[in-house]
């Protein structure tokens, strides 16, 4: 009996935790169950290293690489129907957020799907694939492009935290047979913004090998680039971004070391947007000589092992992969309490919850640095439990 044929989409490869949870399942699942096609819309990112040998990865369809691609790089290629839809759904994005009066909306990106998809040829024409797999909304390519007998589609986002126009979005994930949610908080949250979707709701959770985790904190040794003398070094990884909330860390860091604690560094590894405004804040709050942006990393896990104290100020999450990275490497971590943080950290036990404004989250840092002795506690904690979850793929080939 031939193999099922899955094909799962994904935008690109770059650092980020839902790249990283793609490149979890992909290694979990067993090929020797399906055959997996990825397509990429764009063949970029350290992770595509990450991708296994046994994956097909079909070529790249240039048009398909001109979702995200910087607008004047478009019109320069000639793409010129592909540039005035995202032109249009620029506009309308603006026009949506004043309306809303919003500085942060998931609409634009819908609006981008509806406004480019259309323009898009089919992916892998000739073939019908048992499961077609959209791992990142918007959903929109793989609902109108590509044959399969089923189609399953990914939640990575916590709908309680984000502004969703949810009758625009609602017909793209009605079309689905599956929707797959990363926890329940996530899942919960979904269901409120679009009840009528609540059935089709199934869990498989973000899936991290332990053994693949430790072997890559193995590769080099990273403690002379985060080096503080006798200090304390805190770590961060994400895209610089609204919802990682990077933008506050300098104010945070500030009132930590107005607390006494002078001898700490911050090191946020990552790269997007919000770039030249985390600098900013860095020099507006005299933080140059303590909070230091590293830039993109291939391997984050050596910088994780090397820090004394992993920190998640995040506006908001799904289930942060970074987070649960940390614990798997048994580093004490000060979270912020965005609406899904209980479902992966008990509070004081494997990590501490901290209020998300800047004086809550600095207090509980400063005071996890002042506690050696606590500090330690949750390391073993963190060691005697088991944070692997591979056995979530079985419930993948049940989506078949």
């Amino acid at each position: 009996m031939d193999r099922p044929r899955v094909l799962i989409a994904m935008h690109y490869l770059e650092i980020g935790g839902a790249e990283t949870a793609l490149t979890g399942l992909l290694n979990a699942i067993d090929l020797r169950r399906c055959n997996v096609d990825l397509f990429l819309y764009s063949h970029r990112g350290e992770l595509m290293a990450s991708i296994p040998g046994q994956v097909n990865l079909l070529p790249q369809v240039p048009a398909y690489a001109q979702i995200e691609a910087p607008l004047k790089q478009v019109l320069r290629a000639g793409w010129l129907r592909i540039a005035a839809a995202r032109l249009k759904a620029r506009l309308q994005t603006e026009r949506y957020a004043r309306l809303h009066r919003l500085k942060e909306s998931a609409a634009g990106l819908q609006l981008v799907a509806n406004a480019v998809t259309p323009l898009l040829p089919p992916i892998n024409p000739d073939v019908e694939y048992d499961l077609a797999v959209s791992f990142l909304a918007p959903h929109n390519i793989v609902r109108d492009k590509v044959r399969a007998k089923k189609k399953a589609c990914w939640i990575h986002t916590d709908y309680s935290a984000v502004d969703v126009d949810a009758a625009m979005e609602l017909p793209v994930w009605a079309a689905y047979d599956t929707i797959v949610s990363v926890s329940d908080d996530v899942t919960a949250a979904f269901a409120k913004t679009f009840p009528s979707l609540a059935y089709k709701t199934v869990k498989i959770e973000n899936i991290l090998s332990p053994v693949l985790v430790r072997q890559k904190a193995e590769a080099f040794d990273a403690a002379p680039e985060l080096s503080s003398g006798n200090g304390i070094v805190l770590l961060s990884v994400g895209r610089f971004s609204y919802p990682k909330n990077f933008d506050n860390v300098p104010d945070i860091c500030r009132r930590v070391v107005e607390s006494g604690i002078t001898d700490v560094r911050w090191f946020i590894i990552g790269y997007g947007p919000d770039e030249q405004l985390i600098r900013r804040r860095i020099i507006d709050s005299g933080m140059q000589e303590h909070v230091i942006l590293l830039g993109k990393r291939s391997n984050p896990y050596p910088y994780i092992k090397a820090c004394d104290i992993y920190v998640q100020p995040s506006r908001y999450e799904g289930k942060s992969v970074t987070v649960r990275e940390a614990q798997i490497l048994c580093k004490p971590a000060v979270v912020a309490d965005y609406p899904t943080v209980h479902s992966q950290v008990i509070d004081g036990s494997d990590g501490v919850i901290a209020p998300q404004d800047n004086r809550g989250l600095a207090g509980c840092i400063a005071s996890l640095i002042n506690d050696a002795a606590r500090r330690r506690d949750l390391a073993e904690y963190l060691g005697a439990h088991d944070y692997g979850n591979e056995s979530e793929v079985e419930k993948f080939y049940k989506l078949i």
